[in-house]
């Protein structure tokens, strides 16, 4: 390995389009997908309008990040691109917030995938601190698909999301029939009272952590194959398809069944599956919605590795962070990242699964949200996508406000706890010179 800022060479740009495209879906396609319905269960037809609100808002960001790829290539990634327009100091918190988003998801994912694990074996459930010890265990494994390389984490990326697909599909053509058998009955009434601003709000924020992820190729765009095309490309493209997805399987999940069924379960896809199909079918989606899960999962590691050595290669990150191996795999970075998820976890396991899940979906959405707005900021200061940039600055401004002042305050701590980091990356830089 090496300690000092490498330049990345055609041998480690391992990421293909297909890879890409996986890559940006699968990140997103995780958790989310297969936990949300009882989250936004409370909503009710809000969630339906949160869901716009926020595919709206992700498509102006990822059109955004897409414009900037291309008209500035050298910044190579969102945190670049910060530092292109307000400077080193700023990029270094906004990149270091993300970092920190990136690891809580994981937790985050980990819980998912543990709780749909949980379907087969009840007592993992009932025991008390065991569905936190497991979720570090999937961590670990995970971690050490990635510390093969970019190429094995892209390869794996793509069987799990033709496999992730599977429930999807399964789910929609239930719908699809039940929807034409019963008609509008089987769905929801709309409230009589109209809609909540509140609550559209809460959802809003609840199903933006769905669609994390949009910016994942753009963040890996060192091992990203002719970067300048396939990174804007799928960048928009899989943001597109997967908000379509999330849109249609959510909704109608959480509209179509009980909301207390619902809210109250660890495994919504399976309650859905089990009473409109059958209980056989519907452990199987729990198998394939952990695979989904181990998907995701498997991508927010590979950028959790990447985050900071991009900070690091920069010089905004001690040296010690830009440390590869002869495959490019940052393995200090990728292994420091999984001992702090895995605190993290351990820290938190005496909550239930649903509840761990809701918090740091939440948390982990509020810091990667200071990304979002960063970004969107520095096209309008770059004069770049303005029109759009305005856009995704607004819905990122209102993202973290409908996360709570809890919430983003923690998230704006966090932040703040890099700095010391930076500090001693400057210091060493300028002894260096």
């Amino acid at each position: 390995m090496t300690g000092s800022p490498q330049p990345v060479s055609a041998a480690v740009r391992g990421l293909s389009f297909p890879m890409c495209l996986a890559l940006v879906m699968g990140n997103m396609i995780g958790s989310g997908m297969f936990l949300l319905p009882a989250s936004l269960a409370p909503y009710g037809w809000n969630a339906v309008f949160g869901w716009m609100f926020t595919i709206g808002g992700a498509l102006a960001l990822a059109l955004t990040i897409a414009r900037l790829t291309r008209a500035r290539p050298e910044a190579r990634d969102p945190a670049g691109f910060v530092e292109a327009a307000f400077g080193r100091t700023t990029s270094f918190l906004i990149g270091w917030s993300y970092w920190v988003s990136i690891w809580a998801a994981n937790v985050t994912i980990a819980v998912a995938a543990v709780s749909y694990i949980s379907i087969f074996v009840r007592a993992i459930g009932t025991t008390p601190h065991l569905p936190a010890l497991l979720a570090v265990g999937l961590l670990w494994a995970v971690t050490l698909i990635n510390l093969q390389g970019a190429r094995s984490a892209g390869l794996f990326q793509i069987v799990t999301m033709i496999l992730k697909l599977v429930p999807v599909i399964v789910v929609l053509a239930i719908m699809a029939l039940v929807l034409g058998r019963e008609g509008a009955a089987a769905i929801a009434p709309f409230p009589a009272q109209g809609l909540s601003v509140s609550a559209i709000t809460a959802s809003a924020t609840l199903t933006l952590f769905a669609l994390l992820g949009f910016e994942s190729c753009a963040v890996a765009a060192a091992k990203v194959e002719n970067p300048e095309r396939n990174v804007p490309r799928a960048t928009m493209m899989g943001t597109l398809l997967t908000g379509l997805i999330y849109l249609i399987i959510c909704s109608g999940i959480a509209l179509m069944l009980p909301a207390g069924e619902v809210a109250g379960s660890d495994a919504p896809f399976q309650i859905f599956v089990a009473r409109f199909w059958a209980d056989g079918p519907a452990l199987l989606i729990g198998l394939f919605a952990a695979i989904s899960a181990l998907g995701a999962l498997n991508g927010w590691v590979l950028m959790q590795g990447e985050q900071p050595l991009a900070l690091a290669r920069r010089g905004l990150l001690p040296a010690w962070f830009a440390a590869t191996d002869t495959r490019g795999t940052p393995v200090r970075a990728l292994i420091l990242s999984s001992v702090l998820a895995s605190a993290f976890v351990l820290i938190n396991s005496n909550r239930a699964m649903a509840d761990l899940f809701t918090y740091l979906a939440l948390l982990s959405t509020s810091a990667t949200l200071w990304l979002y707005l960063a970004v969107a900021c520095a096209g309008l200061k770059l004069r770049i996508a303005m029109p759009i940039a305005m856009i995704g600055a607004l819905y990122s401004l209102w993202a973290l406000w409908g996360a709570g002042l809890w919430v983003s305050g923690l998230s704006f701590v966090l932040m703040a706890s890099g700095l010391p980091f930076y500090w001693w990356a400057r210091r060493s830089n300028a002894t260096a010179t």
